[in-house]
């Protein structure tokens, strides 16, 4: 049976970690609205009578899934329901309750970039809260990214199975995220990314096998493979990448 994801259709956003996982692991998916050829509308407007049914676990808010009957959102459940038949995460309890820890952490920082381009809220656009927002982007770029990019250079380095993976001795979900992380970072954020990255290489060798898997070399030389844009969560304002 394939896998619906549903997500918006022309950025990679949050739906791009499940994505990914999706990729990685081989397994087969339709990327709804993209398929439909919709600017959103069809996804809004499913999302919305999603909520408005008797379905006991409606989705909040894009990106969720459909595995037959059943209904998943919010990337994290998403990638901790999809990881054990995906073969991305481990069989102990407590690996994978750490794996999904670093994924809720990955998302702090994925909130945290998107925080620095609408600092009062994503119902202003970026250009009625530049000023706020240079403020939040400068704090990011020379606190934050280093705080969180260490970390996971901490967990790599600690690894007990290894430096050349998050958790235990094989490709897991929280992997493949740090990868797009990292992606979304130096799109963004090129100059304090690349400062943050040099000092701590066990990360970067880490996306650099994760892009080199087969099955994700692949996915990012294709189609499906949105690129960073400014309507997503990492945009490139020159201004907000405060060397």
């Amino acid at each position: 049976m394939s896998y619906e994801l549903h997500y918006w259709p022309t950025i990679p956003g949050r739906g791009e970690f499940v994505r990914l996982a999706l990729e990685a692991a081989g397994a087969p998916y339709t990327d709804v609205a993209r398929r439909a050829g919709d600017a959103g509308e069809a996804l809004a407007t499913t999302l919305q009578g999603l909520q408005r049914s008797k379905l006991p676990n409606p989705p909040f808010a894009a990106p969720y899934l459909r595995d037959g009957d059943f209904v998943v959102g919010q990337t994290a459940a998403i990638l901790a329901y999809l990881a054990p038949t995906l073969k991305l995460v481990s069989r102990s309890e407590q690996l994978r309750v750490w794996t999904q820890q670093i994924q809720l952490t990955i998302a702090d920082m994925v909130t945290e970039a998107h925080d620095t381009h609408h600092p009062l809220g994503a119902d202003l656009y970026y250009e009625d809260q530049k000023p706020e927002a240079l403020r939040r982007a400068t704090g990011f770029c020379r606190d934050r990214i280093p705080k969180f990019l260490q970390w996971f250079e901490h967990i790599v380095q600690h690894n007990t199975a290894g430096p050349r993976h998050l958790v235990g001795g094989k490709l897991s979900y929280a992997d493949l995220s740090l990868f797009q992380l990292i992606e979304g970072l130096a799109y963004a954020f090129p100059q304090a990314t690349a400062r943050a990255l040099a000092k701590t290489p066990g990360i970067v060798d880490l996306r650099d096998r994760v892009a080199a898997l087969p099955r994700v070399r692949a996915y990012l030389q294709s189609e499906r493979r949105i690129p960073f844009n400014e309507e997503g969560i990492f945009r490139r304002y020159p201004e907000l990448d405060i060397p």
